[in-house]
């Protein structure tokens, strides 16, 4: 299908996003009928407002597929049209995220590195400066083999982007950077340790990737002045 295609498609599917969210019918089905049909009726005003939010996600995903011009103006109406019906909802609840990411990032900021004798580094060496455990979703920063910085909360790659496993080196670091591959998405801080792109960056810790770290922006901070070119980083 064309992106001219596509576009119309999703202009039409952001109109009908309004009618969608009046009613009530939750979005996660809205692309899929089956899903939808296996979906509770929604009698109260959180459960719309939820399925709204849901909505709203999901049309603006799919939106991310398209050129940076088509995915503003298609995100841009389905924004009106939750915002037209829900007033603050938006808002709302990019402000609930942003503060549980924070109190996530204060969490690990406020956690001490614990005793090398009881820490379990599994196979990371002590040569490598940074840490990735792909398992726990964790990450820190080592030097002469004792922790000096987390762990930290992360997320990693999705299936069919996974993170590469092994050992790597720090090769560059950008602190404006965005994802020219990926719709201009913002990566600040980034720390890149393999030659495909993968890098450490500020991102959702609870949304997996394309291959990077996401990080809390306060550990993508310290990363980013913490890590040089040349050091190791090892995956597992």
């Amino acid at each position: 299908m064309s992106y001219k295609l596509r576009y119309a498609k999703l202009r039409g599917v952001a109109r009908f996003a309004a009618a969608v969210v009046a009613s009530g019918v939750a979005v996660a089905g809205l692309l899929s009928p089956a899903t939808a049909a296996a979906q509770p009726a929604v009698g109260s005003s959180e459960a719309t407002r939820q399925g709204a939010w849901d909505t709203r996600n999901s049309l603006n995903s799919q939106a991310g597929t398209l050129p940076p011009d088509a995915a503003q103006a298609v995100q841009g109406a389905v924004d009106g049209a939750v915002n037209g019906m829900f007033p603050g909802l938006i808002q709302e609840r990019e402000a609930a995220i942003r503060a549980e990411n924070e109190r996530r990032a204060a969490s690990d900021a406020q956690r001490s590195a614990p005793p090398s004798s009881n820490f379990d580094r599994g196979p990371c060496q002590a040569t490598a400066r940074a840490c990735v455990d792909l398992a726990g979703q964790r990450t820190w920063l080592q030097k002469d083999g004792n922790v000096e910085y987390g762990p930290v909360t992360m997320s990693s790659g999705a299936q069919g982007w996974e993170t590469p496993r092994g050992t790597h080196k720090v090769t560059r670091k950008v602190k404006d950077e965005i994802s020219r591959e990926f719709h201009y998405a913002p990566m600040a801080y980034s720390v890149y340790f393999t030659n495909t792109g993968v890098a450490f960056h500020a991102g959702r810790v609870d949304w997996l990737s394309h291959g990077c770290i996401h990080l809390n922006h306060d550990d993508a901070v310290t990363y980013f002045n913490s890590l040089k070119p040349g050091d190791v980083v090892f995956v597992y």
